[in-house]
């Protein structure tokens, strides 16, 4: 049947595009992580002067944009498996999924903990704990809850 031959080749493609564009994806969190963190390091190391630099921090920031690119990852590995279920795709793919699940799992716990310390210096306007940029960008600090002066002018 001809029409199915169509079909078939026209899926083997739509799968290679995605797994093709979510490698990209994959690839470009990374970078784009590298670039934040960086970025994240050299405002701390400016605005912390004779302290010991929080490497949580930095490595909390990164690693929730390595979680993402694995995310992008897996999505091609099942597309590809998909496509041609070898022993080494399936491999791969049950690597990664191990890989991305003890990583969320373990920056989950460092999220958490670094919530609760956030929440309690925020309880205790404690300033030096009290940043906007910290590796979790989407908890904002409550409206009814006034920012402490800054350090320096």
């Amino acid at each position: 049947m001809p029409w199915l031959d169509a079909i078939e080749t026209f899926s083997f493609t739509l799968a290679k595009i995605g797994e093709t564009l979510l490698e990209a994806l994959g690839v470009i969190c990374i970078v784009v992580g590298l670039i934040v963190t960086v970025r994240l390091t050299v405002k701390i190391l400016k605005h912390r002067h004779r302290v010991m630099l929080p490497f949580i921090q930095i490595r909390l920031k990164f690693g929730l944009w390595l979680a993402l690119a694995l995310e992008f990852q897996l999505g091609a590995d099942i597309l590809s498996t998909a496509i041609a279920p070898s022993n080494e795709a399936l491999i791969r793919l049950s690597v990664i999924a191990v890989i991305r699940t003890f990583l969320n799992y373990f920056l989950n716990k460092e999220v958490e903990a670094q919530m609760e310390l956030r929440e309690r210096a925020i309880a205790h306007n404690y300033a030096p704990l009290f940043m906007l940029d910290s590796p979790i960008d989407f908890m904002e600090i409550p409206q009814d809850i006034p920012k402490p002066p800054n350090p320096r002018p």
